[in-house]
């Protein structure tokens, strides 16, 4: 899978990295307009850019005012910031950091385009790249061994999460490696229960007691703005319209609403294991 290369440095301060988020700085600003894709990455003209770490989604801290169980998307925070080299970390309440040692770190990512949100989609690396910056790499698992991306889901802290970009060897051992963790009951699967199912009472279900994919918890936060009973959620997700497909069958499919049941009327569950979906990039 051939992706493009830029070296740079990892900064923290003023921003709130997460455990799948994360600013970098291009050494070579003018590098960014080397990324291709149909979503342009937006970089400050000092090459800052915020990433999105290909392949995982790690619990939400703060996404519309609220957030996950915190346990393990702080988990999943700390262990990305500490495996790029950081050494302690000062946030204010809102997850922002004032401070950070050291205030940099050297790294680099690989890269084939940015999403939505115009954030670069990347696999991050640390240290000494493995080629020159700015060149076009092959990447195959091995060197998907060496970024934070294969660390996280090896860790159990972060969900696999797919969108068609990523070729599927690596989406293979990405895959292999969370289903190992979830085996043995490692970081967040340990209290998983997107698939298991939950009975959402109200809001607080989802913010303080149940670990579940970031991607349903993203909708059902938009949802109970809405104010409906959560009776009436596929209806929604119906309307949301976001393309995935089945791997296991090859069938392609139009909204959640396909995939997200709700039982007793209050009971909400994935009907597929997330590795088993391929979604689509908006």
């Amino acid at each position: 899978m051939p992706l493009l290369l830029i070296q740079g440095t990892y900064r923290l301060k003023g921003t709130k990295p997460d455990g799948d988020t994360v600013h970098f700085v291009a050494d070579s600003p003018d590098e960014w307009k080397l990324v291709g894709g149909k979503h342009p990455v937006i970089a400050s003209s000092s090459g800052d850019a915020p990433l999105r770490l290909e392949g995982i989604d790690a619990l939400e801290t703060h996404y519309a005012g609220v957030h996950q169980p915190l346990e393990f998307g702080h988990a999943a925070a700390s262990e990305l910031l500490s495996w790029l080299g950081f050494n302690s970390v000062e946030r204010q309440r809102d997850e922002k950091v004032t401070a950070s040692t050291p205030e940099t770190v050297p790294g680099w990512i690989l890269t084939g385009g940015g999403d939505v949100n115009n954030r670069a989609v990347a696999l991050a690396g640390r240290g000494a790249p493995p080629a020159a910056s700015g060149t076009a790499v092959v990447v195959d698992v091995p060197l998907l061994r060496q970024t934070a991306n294969h660390h996280l889901a090896s860790l159990g802290l972060v969900y696999p999460t797919f969108y068609a970009g990523l070729f599927p060897d690596l989406r293979e051992e990405l895959t292999d490696v969370a289903r190992s963790a979830r085996t043995a009951g490692q970081g967040l699967w340990s209290k998983d229960v997107t698939t298991s199912g939950f009975k959402v009472a109200d809001l607080s279900t989802i913010t303080d007691n149940a670990v579940i994919l970031p991607k349903l918890f993203r909708r059902l936060v938009d949802y109970f703005q809405l104010g409906m009973p959560i009776s009436c959620f596929p209806a929604f997700l119906a309307g949301k319209g976001d393309m995935l497909t089945v791997m296991a069958t090859g069938e392609r499919l139009v909204g959640l609403h396909h995939v997200v049941t709700v039982s007793n009327g209050h009971t909400v569950r994935l009907t597929h294991p997330v590795e088993d979906l391929l979604f689509d990039e908006g």
